[in-house]
């Protein structure tokens, strides 16, 4: 049986760097933040929710950390979020956009959503990485490049049921993954993507009576037999954030166990 992944051991291909990673204040955002950390990354936290964990546990780990609050979808939080991550680490080198929405949602047939519905994962989802990939590109122009990591999902690859609307987002985040990689490629800003399986996060974990079933399904669909977990995910974010990944841009990295042979 596969074991998790150890994302968490000290390196320091991202020494020196700058990470800007939002939603990074609990589940696969704050895995992604103390890994990055490890490589040797300043790391800021932006998240609407407190951030003072993440930044304690990067802390702990001896790294070093600026906790924001900033919202997704409001972008005059997310250009404080950038100043305030400029003005304390002199710039940006990485944007990592984790924020979504999925733990929360209700699976069902897609007859029984409403607009609204569709606007709350789309403005997150979509439009917040849009916010982000915005809000960073000026300080990475100005640092002569960086690195935009997406996270999108198995979901748009596999058609996932029963979630039209969360499909449909991480179906625009890989697609906006692929465009802004060829907008961006002569800036030095390399674009790409890491879409995770079905993940027990924090949220899930929260949400236990809304995706009980998807979890339990999640592990017998995949080579590895096992829950997948945020550590997971820290890998393939830490290769795309540095030196060995320099000729790699508009690409998705599937990390799933093996359920979505991509």
């Amino acid at each position: 049986m596969s074991t998790p992944s150890a994302p968490n051991e000290g390196g320091t291909e991202l020494a020196g760097s700058v990470a800007l990673v939002t939603g990074g204040a609990i589940g696969i955002g704050r895995a992604i933040c103390v890994g990055l950390a490890a490589a040797g990354a300043r790391v800021v936290v932006a998240d609407r929710a407190d951030p003072g964990v993440t930044v304690a546990e990067v802390e702990k780990a001896g790294g070093e950390a600026l906790g924001v609050l900033a919202d997704v979808t409001a972008e005059e939080e997310l250009a404080d979020a950038v100043r305030a991550t400029v003005n304390s680490f002199g710039g940006i080198d990485i944007l990592v956009n984790n924020a979504g929405i999925f733990a929360g949602l209700t699976p069902g047939p897609f007859e029984l959503l409403n607009a609204d519905d569709w606007r709350t994962v789309l403005e997150v989802n979509v439009i917040g990485s849009f916010l982000a990939a915005k809000a960073v590109v000026g300080p990475m122009r100005a640092r002569g490049g960086g690195r935009i990591i997406n996270i999108a999902s198995t979901t748009a690859f596999k058609g996932t049921a029963y979630l039209l609307h969360y499909t449909s987002s991480k179906g625009a985040v890989l697609a906006m993954t692929k465009a802004l990689a060829r907008e961006l490629g002569g800036d030095g800003i390399l674009v790409n993507a890491v879409a995770p399986g079905f993940t027990v996060s924090a949220g899930v974990e929260q949400h236990a009576d809304r995706v009980g079933a998807m979890r339990q399904n999640a592990p017998g669909s995949r080579i590895l037999r096992r829950e997948m977990v945020p550590d997971d995910v820290v890998g393939a974010v830490r290769f795309l954030a540095g030196p060995h990944s320099g000729f790699m841009t508009g690409q998705a990295i599937v990390v799933d166990g093996g359920a979505y042979l991509h």
